[in-house]
């Protein structure tokens, strides 16, 4: 019988940067992954700025502004013949002051080329996870598996995690059943080509009209378009024919004949079924849920993907002393739960409300450019508040759950790798604190840009002999015992550092460490 440590189910945006990040901390990870490649199509690619900073934290910032994309800056809605611009990002704090539009395969073949070179990496395509395996006592103990040849097998691990989206089998098998939410839309996906038009660069456009309602991205050479309908009315609206299609799409556009005529047939228009739901426990024994598989999002905002990566990051900095260690708990998961669970309730309250306020009306013919709701109306207004809604979208996106007491740094802040061997010369006080009968150590590093950073925690350490001893007006801690945790070692920094958008992850990122001083 195989096995491994960790074995992770899906190999998505979720499951990718989960194996990766454990991967570089040493744990022994298995992603299992049912197709043969990446290659498909209206898959979410809406990179926020967030996760962009994850991806610069990871050392894979300059890689990822190599693929293909699209920098989209502003999101415009017309509603009849009134314009809005519901977000305007050129002003939102931080270096990427955009979305950037990527093809979900290209970002994933770059997570997964990535976390190869990590010995204790093993991606198995082809490979589609069957049934969960579990002990005498009921605990989840691995999985099951088949490959596209017909072989059969079963690989146990210490952690399950389902990372297989929002039909997930393992979900399923573990018994976890999500909390659906009433949602009035579905979606009809289509490409249609781009004019050459340089003012369309970078934008998002969505068109409300006599009770339609699409939204089309700029992809570059063609316009990705969401085209929405109520709930369950697909195949009767198809019984229309492809001709009746183009034409309301055109007329909702502005797109002339030979522009929609690139529609050929049905088969080119897709259906996304929109759920919306979420786990209200996201594990049991042995079995973590993240992405998709503990919550699944509407497809307002574009912020799955989002979501996701950031919900691996904040498994893997909770879960990556545990695995390491080989006794992980139902604790242990539950903290993961508990640290996601509020941008997630957030983000869903968020789109409900938008699906109030902007769908049902507009598949009703009822919301018009003359008597826009308040909140469009402010934002008409107001011009700055389009970027306060884009500041609030990302900390929905990437915010930790986690409560910080006064004076606490939130898991949003940027992080270094903590050292093998710490003997850190600090600008504040650092000291020592205990919880739950363990002791823990605190430091203070300066930030990426000046402020402070944040870090998480380093269990079972105590303060050296050269801890809160001053060095040139600075503060120096030492830790016993550190020099053999290693690149994943992890400490609390304690500040006075507000929230910030996303988890950090840069002491995930290679080959950094700070100098030992004695």
């Amino acid at each position: 019988m195989e096995r491994t440590t960790c074995c992770v189910v899906g190999g998505g945006p979720a499951g990718l940067m989960l194996g990766l990040l454990l991967a570089r901390a040493g744990v022994e990870v298995t992603v299992l992954e049912k197709h043969g490649d990446f290659l498909r199509d209206f898959r979410g690619d809406t990179v926020h700025p967030s996760t962009l900073r994850l991806l610069d934290e990871l050392g894979l910032g300059e890689r990822f502004a190599r693929l293909p994309a699209q920098k989209l800056r502003e999101m415009r809605m017309r509603i009849d013949d009134t314009t809005v611009v519901a977000g305007d990002l050129r002003h939102i704090p931080g270096q990427h002051k955009y979305i950037a539009m990527v093809p979900q395969w290209d970002f994933l073949d770059l997570l997964a080329r990535e976390a190869a070179t990590e010995p204790s990496f093993t991606l198995r395509m082809r490979t589609a996870a069957t049934g969960l395996l579990t002990d005498a006592s009921g605990r989840v103990t691995g999985v099951r598996y088949l490959t596209d040849d017909g072989t059969s097998g079963e690989l146990t691990a210490d952690l399950t995690v389902a990372c297989d989206g929002r039909r997930s089998l393992v979900r399923t098998a573990a018994g976890l059943t999500p909390t659906a939410y009433d949602v009035p839309i579905d979606v009809w996906q289509v490409r249609v080509p781009a004019p050459p038009d340089a003012s369309k660069s970078g934008r998002v456009f969505l068109s409300v009209r006599d009770g339609q309602i699409a939204a089309t991205m700029d992809r570059g050479e063609y316009y990705q378009t969401s085209y929405l309908i109520e709930k369950g009315a697909d195949a009767e609206l198809r019984a229309h024919g492809i001709d009746w299609f183009r034409d309301r799409l055109g007329a909702l556009l502005g797109w002339d004949r030979a522009t929609t005529a690139e529609i050929g047939s049905w088969d080119d228009v897709k259906l996304l079924e929109v759920t919306m739901d979420r786990l209200p426990r996201w594990y049991t024994r042995g079995l973590l849920c993240i992405g998709d598989a503990a919550h699944t999002m509407s497809p307002v905002g574009g912020v799955g993907v989002n979501l996701a990566v950031q919900d691996a990051v904040a498994a893997a900095r909770v879960l990556a002393e545990p695995l390491r260690r080989g006794d992980v708990d139902v604790r242990d998961l539950a903290r993961v739960q508990k640290r996601r669970l509020l941008p997630t309730v957030v983000t869903q309250k968020q789109q409900l409300a938008e699906h109030e306020m902007l769908l049902r009306p507009a598949l009703a013919g009822t919301l018009r450019g003359d008597r826009l709701p308040v909140p469009l109306r402010m934002l008409r207004r107001v011009p700055p508040l389009r970027t306060v809604a884009e500041i609030s979208a990302a900390w929905a996106c990437g915010r930790s759950a986690r409560r910080s007491s006064p004076g606490v740094a939130s898991a949003g802040d940027p992080v270094r790798l903590l050292p093998r061997e710490v003997g850190i010369e600090l600008p504040r006080e650092v000291g020592v604190e205990a919880e739950d009968g363990r002791p823990r150590a605190a430091v203070l590093l300066p930030g990426a840009q000046g402020g402070p950073a944040a870090g998480d925690q380093l269990p079972g350490l105590r303060a050296g002999p050269g801890a809160g001893q001053q060095f040139g007006g600075q503060q120096r801690v030492g830790f016993h015992g550190a020099a053999q945790l290693g690149a994943s070692s992890m400490a609390r920094v304690r500040s006075s550092a507000g929230a910030s958008a996303a988890e950090p992850v840069s002491r995930f990122r290679r080959g950094r460490a700070i100098r030992a001083r004695r």
